[in-house]
């Protein structure tokens, strides 16, 4: 399994994938719909299985002395790793603004999301969304997956509207505190987020296995 992940991070991998981390970023941003930076996040992850599938990497793969559900299981872990990654320099610098910037003209004056709680629970939200629309997508038939990177752009966006516009409903200002105000809605929607995250990421990794070991290469 190790030697699976490292020939996904030396051989399959685009470097784009690791350089989009830096779309997380973006959260210092006032002004800016803050959760597009994790929808770049995945759209780097794209780019290494658009390369992959341009080197025949799933065919490479499988031909090895693998099971096939470890191939599945170390493009999870890749894919996985770098939404993790992004999300922890996500949850730096939104606790930067949160400590240090929470009464900053930019930010208090921010008429889109601001970084906190909330911020945090929909990125989870989106790259749990990229799992379950995505390699799911993927795993039908290991080739083709515009049609589901389509799809994860629609509920991403989809995703993002919701975060952006939740705080205007009446008496859900407190979604969009700068500081460590109203923390039993922000920790709420924190933790709908991480629930989602992970249940997403689990289905859809045992859906990926079922449909893969069917699939005939």
């Amino acid at each position: 399994m190790l030697k699976l992940l490292k020939k996904e991070c030396r051989l399959t991998a685009s470097v784009l994938s690791f350089l989009f981390i830096a779309f997380s970023l973006l959260t210092f941003f006032p002004g800016y719909p803050i959760l597009i930076g994790a929808f770049f996040v995945c759209m780097g992850i794209f780019q290494s299985f658009q390369q992959g599938r341009e080197n025949n990497d799933i065919l490479y793969t499988a031909l090895l002395p693998v099971k096939k559900r470890d191939v599945v299981l170390a493009k999870f872990v890749f894919t996985v790793t770098i939404e993790l990654v992004a999300f922890l320099l996500m949850a730096m610098i939104t606790l930067i603004r949160m400590i240090f910037l929470c009464d900053a003209g930019p930010y208090v004056g921010n008429a889109l999301m601001n970084a906190n709680f909330v911020f945090l629970g929909f990125a989870l939200i989106v790259f749990g969304l990229f799992q379950a629309c995505f390699l799911c997508g993927f795993f039908r038939t290991a080739y083709r997956f515009a049609g589901a990177f389509i799809r994860f752009i629609v509920f991403a966006f989809i995703a993002v509207l919701v975060g952006e516009s939740l705080h205007y409903l009446p008496g859900c200002a407190g979604l969009n505190a700068t500081g460590f105000t109203d923390m039993d809605v922000q920790l709420a929607v924190f933790a709908f987020g991480l629930v989602f995250f992970v249940t997403t990421t689990l289905l859809s990794y045992r859906f990926c296995v079922k449909r893969f070991e069917q699939l005939d290469l």
